[in-house]
């Protein structure tokens, strides 16, 4: 039967190198090693699942997804083999095209097999060592293309759409298969405590250590979402797995496994959604643009950030709108639209204080308070004056009111804003100010496990070099050398650590 070559499962095939005959080996050997010795697979059915598009009966999917998870050491699903889930063997495939390979928006039924499956294959790279790699990041319009109707319609609507006949839907990931079963109120307000343990740590110690626990917790969440409860129960349990969602994206932006946290940050979307917190879904939104923006593509954050603000509601709390625009503000620093900048960070200032605490704050936004509005002000001012050399003034004046407010427990914001204070000086042309802040945060580095503060820290290395020939600024030149982890070392130099 012809049909169109799967182009998605042919260039995973290819990184992987595998021959077609090892593959279909590997295939039966994995299919047994998960329960089903039945499966026989060969060289010709290879063939048609690359060649003519066809998609293989379940397991396969499932095995292919395995395997090639372990191959490559990132995680790979259904979707990016191309494949239809669920589909009959000889099917022609339809998951996604080039501009949305996830076909987003999901329906709420494959959100929860969405979510089991991607968790269950990161854990399994956890379990086997393997570092996420390799994946491309999806451009901001093309999430915001597919997204905005549905993120703009009615929340309650999803309760309307088809869903299986059989509540335990979700279908398994990896090696982990989740036994649904109801539970109750107090189940979910003890998921809900672990999200606030687990966000504390994130902001104290950086996202690498507790990473693994928290996907962990979330493909717990996917397998009970497995379950039909009661719609007030199902609610709060959509989310449990957004804010969930959200840190495991976060963390895994932190220690710079960048598709891996996009993949979080979208299936944190779509939770939300599910759970008609719409604030919570432009929120994880906003994650997903503050990931482009540290990745150098603030026109993509900006793309983002207005499907996050305008698929927010108007139920979005002025506190919540405020640090919207300090992203926004950020994003416009980072293309030298000073104007622009100044205008968004004078609409988050008055947004801020508008906000009388009348209406209690979802736990989410606890972390956003004075000291990182003022942090995430140092950071656009201090961004701008790569643009405007005037701006770092106003910088360091951020910089050291975010660090008067800061309070126990945020060491890693602290470091930021000891960076963005360093750099500041120095394109202030004050050396000696720099150097101070600069060792400020070296000595506080080595007790967080976040990679993206040397990400920081690079930039600010960057701005030491026209100061090469002071004594001072050249021990502290060295000294970074020395304390970068080896292999942003040896990919930079020592001229851009």
């Amino acid at each position: 039967m012809g049909g169109e070559p799967n182009t998605r499962l042919s260039d995973l095939f290819g990184l992987a190198g595998w021959s077609k005959g090892e593959l279909a080996r590997l295939v039966n050997r994995q299919a047994a090693a998960m329960g089903h010795p039945q499966l026989a697979t060969d060289t010709s059915r290879v063939r048609r699942w690359i060649d003519l598009g066809e998609t293989p009966r379940d397991p396969v999917p499932r095995v292919l997804a395995a395997l090639f998870t372990e191959r490559l050491g990132r995680v790979v699903t259904i979707e990016d083999l191309g494949f239809v889930r669920g589909g009959r063997a000889g099917g022609r495939r339809a998951a996604g095209n080039a501009e949305n390979p996830d076909a987003l928006p999901w329906a709420p039924d494959r959100t929860a097999a969405v979510l089991t499956e991607f968790t269950g294959m990161d854990l399994m790279l956890n379990r086997r060592g393997l570092v996420g790699a390799g994946a491309a990041l999806t451009a901001g319009p093309a999430l915001t293309s597919v997204m905005y109707d549905w993120l703009h319609s009615d929340p309650a609507l999803s309760s309307d759409a088809p869903r299986s006949a059989d509540p335990l839907h979700a279908e398994p990931a990896g090696y982990d298969l989740y036994e649904a079963a109801p539970i109750g109120s107090q189940e979910i307000e003890a998921l809900e405590d672990s999200v606030e343990v687990f966000r504390a740590w994130d902001a104290a110690r950086g996202g690498g250590l507790q990473r693994k626990a928290v996907v962990g917790q979330l493909n717990e969440v996917g397998g009970m979402l497995a379950y039909r409860h009661p719609d007030h129960l199902q609610r709060r349990l959509w989310g449990v797995a957004a804010n969930l969602a959200v840190l495991a994206g976060w963390m895994s932006h932190d220690i710079g496994l960048e598709p891996t946290a996009q993949k979080y940050f979208v299936i944190a979307t779509h939770a939300a959604r599910e759970g008609g917190d719409r604030p919570r879904a432009g929120e994880a939104l906003s994650r997903a643009a503050r990931q482009m923006i540290h990745l150098g593509r603030p026109d993509e954050a900006l793309d983002l950030m207005k499907l996050a603000k305008s698929g927010s509601g108007e139920e979005n709390l002025p506190r919540t709108r405020a640090m919207l625009c300090t992203i926004e503000a950020w994003a416009q620093a980072s293309m030298g639209r000073g104007q622009a900048m100044r205008r968004t960070l004078g609409e988050a200032e008055d947004l801020f204080v508008a906000d009388k605490g009348d209406v209690p704050a979802p736990s989410w936004m606890q972390m956003f308070d004075e000291a990182d509005l003022h942090g995430m002000e140092a950071l656009a001012f201090r961004t701008l004056a790569e643009h405007e050399p005037g701006a770092a003034v106003i910088a360091q004046r951020h910089a050291k009111k975010a660090l008067e407010l800061r309070v126990g427990g945020r060491q890693r914001s602290m470091i930021f804003d000891y960076i963005s204070l360093a750099s500041a000086c120095f394109i202030a042309d004050d050396p000696e100010q720099a150097d101070r802040y600069a060792r400020l945060a070296l000595v506080s580095m080595g007790e967080t496990s976040s990679i993206r503060t040397w990400d920081r820290l690079r930039e600010m290395y960057r701005l030491t070099g026209q100061y090469a020939g002071y004594r001072r600024i050249e021990e502290l030149r060295q000294e970074i050398e020395r304390a970068m982890p080896k292999a942003a070392v040896k990919k930079q130099g020592r001229t851009e650590v």
